[in-house]
């Protein structure tokens, strides 16, 4: 077992990794839509949350050799199902036939009032 890093997503910022990488399999942790360049959510709605919160999953992913062809399970968190098609319309941008198992479904909040987070699991 690895645990995996990349300065191109948000750190960790309690006792877990960005991502670990076990039997060929990579653990992705949740990604919020934090941009690591200024450690602020990109700004706008969920679309923008989206694909920050994607692009944060393709870069740790990035950091065990593998892209976003390898996922095989996302699973999406969001504040507010009303927020689902503009997520799909984004998260469609990302994911090509075939495509990734997936859940997405509303939680009570995300951490720092999010409107979305992403984690996936990927095979090498």
């Amino acid at each position: 077992m690895q645990a995996l890093h990349t300065d191109k997503a948000p750190a960790a910022v309690g006792p877990y990794s960005q991502a670990i990488e076990a039997n060929g399999f990579i653990f992705a942790s949740g990604q919020l839509p934090i941009d690591p360049a200024t450690n602020a959510f990109a700004e706008g709605g969920v679309k923008e949350q989206t694909r920050q919160s994607l692009t944060n999953a393709r870069n740790v992913l990035a950091s065990a050799g593998v892209d976003l062809s390898h996922v095989v399970k996302t699973t999406v968190f969001l504040s507010d199902m009303e927020n689902f098609v503009a997520m799909n319309e984004v998260y469609a941008e990302f994911f090509k036939e075939p495509y990734p198992a997936r859940s997405a479904f509303a939680v009570k909040a995300l951490p720092k009032g999010a409107l979305v987070e992403v984690e996936c699991i990927a095979v090498k």
